[in-house]
């Protein structure tokens, strides 16, 4: 299963979720309990958290994807040049020569989004995903500045 596919599969499960949740809720405040109504109250926040949730994670993807499309077209991207085991998988000593790199990179440019792209699959490609997602969010940012600043000037 494909992460897209997955995210989508856990989407519709958290919006059904929801409905049961908000419909449970509903229940709960009509007994007019205080308890009840209290617990009711919850039942209805927590729906909130996900969908909240759910609409960040998408925005980060597409977010993602328009840079990567961005990175592509200026043909940025980084090559995938890891070494495998026979199993297929990464090699450790070899995405860690290949971040160390990025990392390099990153530091030299500081304000440039694509060092930042290139560093946060890198930190994947290493197994770090929540740097990886950090890296990622980080040049999101600086692609979004770089963008307004271009459409002042």
């Amino acid at each position: 299963m494909t992460s897209r596919t997955g995210f989508f599969v856990l989407s519709g499960i958290l919006l059904l979720v929801s409905v049961v949740c908000v419909g449970e809720g509903v229940q709960l405040v009509a007994t007019g309990k205080p308890l009840g109504i209290g617990i009711g109250v919850c039942a209805f926040v927590i729906p909130l958290i996900g969908v909240w949730f759910l609409r960040q994670t998408l925005r980060f993807g597409r977010a993602s994807e328009r840079l990567a499309r961005e990175l592509e077209a200026e043909g940025g991207l980084p090559v995938d040049e890891l070494k495998r085991t026979g199993g297929g998988r990464i090699d450790r000593a070899s995405a860690d020569a290949v971040f160390a790199r990025r990392k390099a990179e990153a530091e030299a440019g500081p304000t440039d989004w694509r060092n930042f792209f290139r560093l946060a699959v890198a930190y994947a490609d290493a197994g770090d995903v929540p740097r990886a997602r950090k890296a990622m969010q980080h040049a999101i940012k600086l692609h979004d500045q770089d963008a307004a600043a271009t459409a002042v000037n």
